[in-house]
């Protein structure tokens, strides 16, 4: 037969087809609805749709860019996530996270990256048993700026009882109690004490000080969690930053400028007792500064400089500074012959050479050195550790939460404060008679 041929039916061939249009009937009249009405292509749609509900944290569709350290989670209603959920950057690499034990949620558990594209995969299983995919893309925010910070004990550290926790950021803090509220500090046994927020050096400080001076043996933890934290202008932390130390024997210095010595004192007890010579007062460079001084750093062989008052890489041995403005209890035995007598130096406590290798090995960051009877406090103009200058009250109120910070500038080391400048040559300089530091 070609293809012009007539078609013929046969008689098979005729009920064949009554056959199919009776199914076509009985098909149409199984499609009507129960109130006699047809079901729409949309209703049938619906009814096809799976059960299970999939939504994103943050949301997919969002126009902001989300902080890394936001909370980044998938969910399920009418069903439940299978095993293969995923977080992967864009290496392909697998952010760490956590199946809830009910299968409902998937977050996070690390945090991500700046200005990271982030994939979501896998799949979920509706109540209706259908699966349906997880997926979509997540880009994290790009700062303007990262801000980092430096504390200044480290972990472990042993440190004496007026001990500050100072974190010097490397740039301007502009939302100040959006960090002090990042910035927590645990103690055992529980101690009373505040933030403070001091004047701009090269950018923010802030200082945590106890009310009182430490008692010996507190645990002191700070945790820092400035990543991902909105600084202020753009600007965003750049990591986390904790310190865990010990506050250890209870030493003070008692240093009264009238009695030509100094007295260190382990608890009620005095350890030692030592003559020496302060600052002799004839200028104000050469005063040295009443109030309490903290021990910040110590050399055991260093060569200083005083261009202001004519010298220039002497050699100091036993060297501990008590401020950044130049003030160190340190040996000189150019004024041997006047310690306990006199006062004759630029402002710094002298020792014979015995005697500062003495209390050099017994003094340790953040002793309390507490000078009296001279007629220049210690203020912020001599560094950076005068915290305890302040009255609690006055403290406090330098808190971003309690009061209001002054935007000044005062910086760590003054200007033009004698300064420690390398190891000593072979042959150290001499000092004039009772005029080193």
């Amino acid at each position: 037969m070609t293809s012009s041929d007539p078609v013929r039916l046969t008689r098979r061939g005729a009920l064949a087809a009554l056959a199919v249009g009776a199914v076509g009937v009985t098909a149409a009249a199984c499609s009507k609805s129960d109130n006699g009405g047809s079901t729409t292509g949309a209703a049938a749609s619906k009814s096809a749709e799976p059960t299970a509900e999939i939504s994103y944290l943050p949301k997919l569709d969002s126009d902001a860019n989300p902080s890394p350290t936001a909370e980044f989670a998938v969910k399920v209603s009418k069903g439940q996530l299978n095993p293969d959920v995923k977080l992967t950057n864009a290496r392909g690499n697998v952010v760490t996270g956590a199946l809830s034990e009910d299968r409902s949620t998937y977050t996070v558990t690390e945090p991500l990256g700046y200005g990271g594209t982030y994939t979501w995969s896998g799949s979920a299983t509706g109540e209706d048993r259908k699966v349906v995919p997880i997926e979509g893309t997540v880009t994290t925010l790009t700062p303007q700026e990262q801000v980092n910070v430096v504390v200044n004990v480290a972990d472990g550290q042993e440190v004496g009882i007026a001990a500050p926790l100072i974190l010097k950021f490397d740039s301007t803090v502009t939302d100040k109690k959006a960090v002090e509220r990042a910035l927590k500090v645990t103690t055992t046994p529980p101690t009373e004490g505040s933030w403070a927020w001091l004047p701009e050096d090269n950018g923010s400080r802030a200082h945590w000080r106890s009310k009182e001076y430490f008692a010996p043996g507190t645990k002191v933890s700070m945790k820092a969690s400035l990543y991902g934290l909105d600084h202020g202008d753009g600007a965003y932390g750049a990591a986390d930053v904790t310190s865990d130390f010990v506050i250890g024997r209870a030493q003070i210095v008692k240093a009264d400028a009238n009695s030509f010595k100094i007295d260190v004192m382990r608890g009620s007890d005095v350890l030692m007792t030592l003559p020496c010579s302060y600052g002799s007062g004839d200028l104000d460079r050469n005063v040295t500064r009443s109030g309490i001084h903290v021990v910040s750093e110590k050399y055991e062989d260093f060569a200083m400089s005083n261009p202001a008052a004519g010298y220039f890489n002497v050699r100091e041995r036993f060297a501990v500074r008590i401020s950044n403005n130049g003030e160190f209890i340190h040996a000189n035995p150019e004024t041997i012959g006047v310690q306990g007598a006199s006062n004759v130096t630029n402002g710094c406590i002298n020792l014979s050479l015995d005697n500062a290798q003495q209390y050099f090995g017994v003094a340790v960051y953040g002793d309390p050195v507490e000078v009296t009877n001279t007629r220049i406090p210690l203020s912020e103009a001599d560094g950076d550790i005068y915290d305890w200058t302040f009255s609690w009250d006055d403290w406090k109120s330098m808190s971003a939460l309690e009061g209001e910070v002054v935007s000044s500038s005062a910086p760590a080391t003054p200007s033009n404060a004698p300064q420690l400048s390398g190891t000593p040559t072979s042959t150290p300089q001499p000092a004039r008679q009772g005029q080193t530091g």
